[in-house]
């Protein structure tokens, strides 16, 4: 049975050279929309938490491996935090863990900053502007954490070899990113990128898991996501809606009505990517330890 190649050309629809253009631009405009106050902020954190399917698998994976650890002072690097919704929900569920969250983009940074400021987390949470290509972070860390970071930096394996150096013995990265089995419509080239600020299609298992043993990690676990479910979920909740915001703003006023039918659909869509094991998927998520 074709499982790669077909899984590959059912996931990838064709799309305009300008498409690249669209993603980037409205998330951040939308983070900041949202990052203006906490309490919005807390709902943006929700929203991503519900959307984003690989929320789901982040937070299945690191609650299934670290459910045992909860009252421990877990020291965790958040590698690339973006808006930062996964240093809020380390720091949430695990009552002593302490985060470093860390990013190339100071505005995402500062906004982090600004919101767990306001919250009773203040304290447990850290920010500092780091390329992970030169980390400077010495740990050692319990947990490191990387979500849809590693397809944007050429040399992952300078950043690799800098997580097994910070990773304390014993404790665990986790990897989320796109497969090479469509990413999320994530092509480098400008024809055929629905996100342009990759700099690779994406991961085969194989290859990132040689790569983490490779820097001195050993891979013990590694499963497919965005399965033949979780492509549709990704394209009704994320992809279209999206591409409409990028013809024009105006559509905005139109997601309600577009998310009542659809939102239900993309949830249950959800529900079934999560429980079953997906044979391929345009996402992998991958956990190594130090031994």
């Amino acid at each position: 049975m074709c499982v790669g190649p077909c899984l590959k050309s059912r996931l990838l629809e064709p799309v305009t050279c300008n498409d690249f253009l669209d993603y980037d631009p409205i998330k951040d405009s939308l983070g900041r929309f949202f990052c203006r106050r906490p309490l919005l902020q807390r709902s943006f954190y929700a929203l991503l938490d519900l959307f984003f399917l690989r929320a789901w698998h982040v937070h299945r994976t690191l609650r299934r491996r670290l459910g045992s650890r909860r009252g421990e002072a877990l020291r965790v690097l958040d590698a690339g935090t973006g808006f930062g919704q996964y240093a809020h929900f380390f720091v949430r569920t695990f009552p002593k863990a302490h985060v470093l969250a860390v990013d190339v983009k100071r505005d995402y940074l500062a906004n982090l900053r600004r919101f767990i400021d306001q919250t009773r987390y203040a304290s447990r949470v850290d920010t500092a502007y780091e390329d992970l290509t030169d980390l400077k972070a010495e740990g050692p860390f319990d947990v490191i954490l990387s979500v849809d970071v590693m397809e944007h930096i050429e040399d992952d394996r300078a950043v690799f070899r800098h997580f097994a150096r910070a990773l304390a013995p014993g404790g665990l990265v986790l990897i989320n990113t796109p497969s090479d089995l469509g990413g999320s419509d994530a092509g480098v080239g400008e024809a055929s990128s629905f996100i342009g600020e990759h700099v690779r299609d994406g991961y085969n298992m194989a290859e990132l898991k040689g790569k983490l043993a490779d820097a001195g990690l050993t891979p013990v676990e590694g499963f497919y996501t965005y399965g033949a479910f979780g492509s549709i979920a990704w394209r009704l909740m994320i992809k279209y809606p999206m591409k409409l915001l990028g013809w024009s703003r105006l559509f905005i006023v139109l997601l309600p009505f577009y998310y009542t039918p659809v939102l239900p659909i993309g949830l249950v869509l959800h529900v079934i990517d999560v429980r079953r094991s997906n044979p391929a998927g345009t996402g992998v998520i991958v956990v190594a330890e130090r031994v």
